[in-house]
């Protein structure tokens, strides 16, 4: 049984307790928004983890990427940014490797974290399939589906897959004037089968047995956007839109069969458009969680993205996105080290905290006004303590070197808040 079918029931599950815990929430709201779509908990039926609950009324949730690739595979490495992200505060972790020893980083990764763990199943299939035949395109529908079931029985908690990547829509982007073309890898690998078969995804097409398999487990299933964009002048093309309207009909299946399903969305937008992409999200996908990727506000900042992703982040959060894909310093350029993937956790923090307190949350106020009264009474270890990343602030006030707990050398004597206060 499903959290979806549970809720649906009337049944309060653990997780549900849980969750309803941290965020502070009455439970029978919880599970009116999980009985109907608007929440999901991933969690795997195969596996225990500490439960996340993502969508409707709750805080603003942040996955961490990490995965091998053919030219960089260490699986002691992958495990060390795994737990660097949650120690972080990541709330999930997306395994996307694709080198040789996919299955044994995936296992490790699930084995070494206590946190909603995803993966993207295509990558498996496609990776297996071009070690014995050389080309993704000689992937057939069995080796798609026992790549799904292979992860599930592992107990991956959330997949994506790019259900929406259709024979049409293939044939709408390659009429399309689109800079640059397809850029979800796992969208590529579909595109490309569909185009060398000239047949329909087995995704969609068999979207059916995608979802026994996904009840059975209780997979939540991540409605990948194969046909985000890749630059800001590819925003909101008609390609993305008409991805979108076949997601929302996909999320509409997943709920009739009581399988919990989120929404994946952009990519790279200019900053005046990730509100109304927001919103047309929610308006056609009926409330479901929604999940982003950024969105990059600027594609200048190679080097820099995760701070454009912040940005978007915020905004997109803001205006009704539940769950932010982080973004590493390393995005487009490499795979992340360690450093990298602690501050692409930092600034979705930042991103996510920022959007949940103009929302006024009660947990996010609440730390707004721990951490002013702290910075008012010069409580530097408090500070530090509630800090996204308690190392720099330390760091920085190390280098102070003035002997004095009530200044720093920014303001020195003159402090303001000393000055008010009559010192």
């Amino acid at each position: 049984m499903t959290q979806m079918e549970d809720a649906r029931k009337g049944n309060i599950t653990p997780e549900m307790e849980e969750v309803a815990r941290k965020e502070n929430i009455d439970i029978q709201i919880l599970i009116k928004s999980i009985a109907d779509g608007r929440t999901v908990i991933p969690s795997n039926v195969n596996r225990s983890s500490s439960p996340c609950g993502i969508g409707e009324g709750l805080s603003t949730k942040i996955n961490a990427n990490i995965g091998s690739s053919s030219k960089m595979e260490d699986i002691d490495l992958e495990v060390e940014k795994a737990m660097a992200a949650v120690e972080y505060g990541a709330d999930a972790v997306m395994d996307l490797s694709t080198g040789p020893m996919l299955r044994e980083v995936r296992r490790a990764v699930l084995e070494a974290v206590d946190v909603p763990v995803g993966t993207v199943p295509i990558y498996e299939a496609g990776v297996e399939v071009f070690r014995s035949s050389g080309s993704v395109v000689d992937m057939d529908e069995d080796d798609m589906f026992r790549a799904i079931e292979n992860q599930a029985r592992d107990g991956v908690d959330f997949m994506t897959v790019h259900s929406g990547i259709t024979l049409e829509t293939v044939e709408r982007v390659q009429r399309s004037d689109r800079i640059m073309g397809i850029v979800s890898r796992g969208g590529a690998f579909l595109a490309a089968w569909i185009i060398h078969n000239q047949e329909e995804n087995p995704l969609y097409s068999n979207y059916d047995y995608l979802l026994e398999l996904a009840y059975e487990y209780d997979v939540t299933l991540s409605l990948g956007d194969g046909l985000r964009p890749g630059c800001l002048a590819d925003a909101s093309d008609i390609p993305q839109i008409q991805e979108l309207l076949t997601l929302a009909d996909l999320v509409s299946r997943a709920r009739d069969a009581d399988v919990q399903c989120m929404v994946e969305g952009p990519g790279h937008m200019p900053l005046d458009q990730i509100a109304a992409n927001m919103k047309i999200q929610k308006s056609v996908c009926d409330g479901a969680p929604f999940y982003v990727l950024g969105p990059i506000v600027t594609d200048m900042a190679p080097g820099y993205d995760h701070i454009s992703a912040a940005i978007g982040g915020a905004v997109a959060a803001m205006n009704g996105a539940d769950f932010l894909c982080y973004v590493t310093p390393a995005e487009h350029l490499a795979i992340p080290g360690v450093e990298d993937v602690i501050e692409g956790v930092v600034a979705s923090r930042i991103a996510a905290q920022a959007a949940d307190a103009a929302s006024k949350l009660s947990g996010a106020w609440k730390s707004e006004l721990e951490m002013a009264n702290a910075r008012k009474s010069f409580d530097w270890d408090k500070q530090f303590e509630m800090a996204f990343d308690s190392r720099k602030p330390a760091e920085y006030r190390m280098q102070c070197p003035i002997d004095d707990s009530e200044m720093c050398t920014m303001c020195g004597e003159y402090c303001a808040l000393r000055i008010l206060r009559g010192d």
